[in-house]
């Protein structure tokens, strides 16, 4: 499998600060296909060896707006202990119920449109259902938890032009770490 050529703009770009715009149906042939190599990006990126080849950075999800393209749609690549990968396109989310327990992430959030190391860590719930839609606009829902939850909220952020590190208290970064749970 060849890796897609997708150019992932940084965090300076202002155009991740931007909200993306609700997507129309059906989704063109395009975007669709813009979809796949997204997952398929992110798949090989969490292959160490091939991530090593290709100097790629390990990433779980990504959204169009950090290709520049300012639409509400993400996709999710996440690698089960068994090697299988779960993946979700996601369009026009939106989360309609989530858990009061609170989460973090211990080694801390990333993101591959930050290159660099963040200290600090990111409040997301440990439960969320979310409502999006499919390609042909079909509404869908899902339950997600743990790892996938806090991936859907990052990148619900993004298309909301929300980068993890503005969520980041500058002045004390691990700020109510003991009310939440690290995971």
């Amino acid at each position: 499998m060849k890796v897609p050529n997708l150019v992932i703009l940084d965090e300076k770009n202002k155009v991740l600060h931007q909200v993306s715009k609700e997507v129309t149906f059906p989704v063109s042939k395009d975007i669709q296909k813009l979809c796949q190599d997204m997952l398929t990006y992110l798949k090989l990126s969490q292959n160490e060896k091939i991530a090593e080849e290709n100097n790629l950075r390990a990433g779980m999800g990504l959204a169009l707006v950090q290709l520049g393209i300012l639409k509400r749609i993400f996709v999710i690549a996440y690698e089960h202990e068994d090697k299988t990968f779960e993946e979700h396109i996601i369009i026009n989310p939106k989360i309609i119920s989530q858990s009061e327990e609170l989460i973090y992430v211990g080694e801390g959030e990333g993101c591959l449109s930050v290159n660099r190391e963040v200290e600090g860590i990111v409040p997301r719930c440990a439960r969320i259902t979310v409502e999006y839609y499919d390609f042909e606009g079909n509404k869908k829902q899902v339950r997600v938890r743990e790892d996938i939850a806090i991936a859907f909220q990052h990148e619900i952020d993004h298309l909301n032009g929300i980068l993890f590190t503005d969520k980041i208290d500058k002045k004390n970064p691990y700020k109510d770490a003991n009310k939440m749970r690290e995971i």
